[in-house]
Order: structure tokens, then C-alpha cells, then sequence
């Protein structure tokens, strides 16, 4: 039952959320692929802190409702370019990504000449984490600190209001 579940969320999955050692799980777009989830990250890419380094990484995946339904262990395994691994999946990948500004070979290439990270992530023979034995909490966390700002400005106003005397 537990290998059918996280073979259907897998299948599913365009977001998961995947945590590498005891760093907190980041939400990262993903690609299924043949019972495994792809992912790209490095510069000009979603950040995915150690996942390219890491040997293995947890994965929450969601069901239809949006709720987490099954936590998985899985294998990393970091595509070269060259490889046939990568001719096969990093085509296949630059074609579903979304708003990537050139072609998919472009974006291939790309990633191959600046040191972006394509890791297919295989899970793990481990049994999987599934209802009900999923955490009670909801894993949610403050938002993190940023150098970030939005400087806040008056509305702006196409006609000054003039009121009647």
C-alpha cells in the first residue's frame, strides 16, 4: 500500500518539499520521471541548499487537497553533463520549465556551462512516513530573516479629490 501511495504522489507531484541533513525542508519545483522526482537548482535557479552534494534527502510530497500525505527518504544522484543520463532527463526537463527565456537546449546548456544541479531523487528503500503515523504538527516555522524590503508608499492617485464647500 505505502510503495503504491508514494508512487501516486510522486506521479502527481509539481512541488515538494525536500530537506537535506537537518537543514529545514525548502518547497522546490519538480519534475516526476519514471517513479523519481528531478530537480534542477544553482545559479539562475531555485536555491536548494546541499541537496546537490547530499547523498540522500527527505521528501514530503502533498496530496490533491494540498495536505502532506507521505514522507519519503530518497537516494541523490547529481547528473553530470555528458552523461546518458543527463542527454535523456536534462532536455526532458528544460522543456517543462516554465517562463525559461530562450529554448530548451539553451537552457540546457546553461545549466551544463554554470554549475546548476540536476539530481533525480529515487526513494529510498526505507519505508515511507504515511497516515496515520504523519507528525500531528503542521511543520510551519516564522518566516526566516531576509535583507529584503518593500519601502511602503502612499497609494497613488490619477485625480486629486477636491471636497465641496
Amino acid at each position: 500500500m505505502t510503495t503504491e501511495l508514494v508512487t501516486e504522489a510522486i506521479k502527481k507531484a509539481g512541488i515538494a518539499w525536500i530537506s537535506v541533513g537537518d537543514r529545514p525542508a525548502v518547497g522546490l519545483w519538480v519534475m516526476p520521471l519514471d517513479g523519481a522526482l528531478v530537480v534542477v537548482s544553482g545559479p539562475g535557479e531555485q536555491a536548494a541548499p546541499g541537496l546537490a552534494e547530499a547523498s540522500t534527502a527527505q521528501v514530503r510530497l502533498r496530496g490533491d487537497n494540498g495536505g502532506l500525505i507521505v514522507i519519503v527518504d530518497a537516494v541523490v544522484e547529481r547528473l553530470a553533463p555528458g552523461t546518458d543520463a543527463w542527454n535523456e532527463i536534462a532536455p526532458q526537463l528544460a522543456g517543462k520549465r516554465l517562463n525559461a527565456s530562450g529554448t530548451a537546449e539553451e537552457l540546457v546548456a546553461r545549466w551544463a556551462g554554470t554549475g546548476c544541479a540536476v539530481v533525480r531523487l529515487t526513494p529510498a528503500e526505507t519505508p515511507p512516513v504515511a497516515a496515520p503515523d504523519l507528525p500531528a504538527v503542521s511543520g510551519a516555522a516564522p518566516p526566516r530573516e531576509t535583507p529584503a524590503s518593500v519601502p511602503v508608499r502612499r497609494p497613488f492617485r490619477l485625480h486629486r479629490v477636491r471636497k465641496k464647500r
